[in-house]
């Protein structure tokens, strides 16, 4: 089902995934502390019986330290045969459905219950070796994450490994935690957030080019942009908590969101958003994959 993620090492632009989500801020306990119930809903009506194939969702957020599942349901309609749940090779929760029969009708409700406690700022404890840029991964660890080294679209002339590297120090080492909040401050600063209702997130060139994008465009951009300078870097999808659904300071609230992850070791996957130029606070982690489509 379009919108619905495969289960495989790509994840659907965040601007496709349908239905009409709704947060409930349901109470707070302690610093910080965040208590929401998810609400979405999706529904397909068609003129007459069609049969439906095997369907894949990822409705389920990710279970971290920071974040916590406290329940969640699911209804279909009509009732299909069988569900299962597996994970895919990022640990995303997929669920995998199965139809006998036909219908007019095909809608999906899902809630989720979270218990969120963000972190206000980013803790930098990178190993020492990786305090300055460049560094190299353990070979370990760079064996596990090859793939996410690898640029995502053509860029024969390199033209987003050279808007990167303008932020590299003249002295020839950087501060990796200051090159990092740098450059997705950058983004944010000279790049324009634009909804748009086309599918698929555009190619990082374009995003270049314009300077303009949505959510996932910057995101993807900013991957690309680090995996040129040698990080290793995954896409992110999920939502950013907002009393109100936009602000001056923060675009995307109430809908769902992408940013991207940056590995580093000591610290692990450390989050960035561009869209919002913040560390993360009120975000809230359904899927991470290094593939974006």
């Amino acid at each position: 089902m379009d919108g619905f993620s495969d289960c495989d090492e790509s994840l659907p632009p965040c601007d496709e995934l349908p239905g009409s989500p709704r947060t409930e801020e349901t109470g707070a306990e302690g610093f910080g502390r965040l208590y929401a119930h998810f609400f979405s809903e999706t529904l397909y009506d068609y003129r007459r019986p069609v049969r439906f194939g095997e369907h894949r969702l990822m409705f389920r957020p990710r279970d971290s330290f920071d974040q916590r599942l406290l329940g969640h349901a699911l209804m279909i309609e009509p009732e299909p045969k069988e569900i299962r749940c597996i994970h895919d090779v990022f640990g995303n929760c997929v669920a995998v459905i199965d139809f006998a029969g036909s219908a007019k009708r095909l809608h999906f409700e899902t809630s989720i219950q979270l218990d969120h406690t963000p972190q206000h700022a980013p803790d930098f404890r990178i190993d020492v070796a990786a305090l300055s840029y460049p560094f190299s991964y353990d070979p370990d660890e760079a064996l596990d994450l090859s793939q996410t080294f690898e640029r995502h679209h053509p860029d024969q002339d390199d033209e987003i490994g050279r808007w990167a590297c303008q932020f590299l120090s003249a002295a020839g080492r950087s501060e990796t935690g200051r090159l990092l909040m740098t450059l997705c401050y950058a983004i944010h600063e000279s790049f324009v957030y634009s909804r748009r209702t086309e599918p698929r997130t555009q190619s990082s060139l374009v995003t270049l080019h314009l300077r303009r994008g949505t959510c996932r465009d910057f995101a993807l951009f900013m991957m690309e942009a680090v995996r040129s300078l040698g990080f290793a870097a995954r896409f992110v999808t999920g939502y950013v908590y907002v009393p109100t659904r936009d602000s001056a300071d923060v675009r995307g609230g109430g809908s769902t969101h992408a940013w991207c992850q940056v590995y580093l070791p000591g610290a692990g996957w450390m989050e960035f958003d561009p869209t919002i130029s913040t560390f993360m606070d009120d975000h809230l982690k359904w899927h991470a994959a290094r593939l974006v489509r």
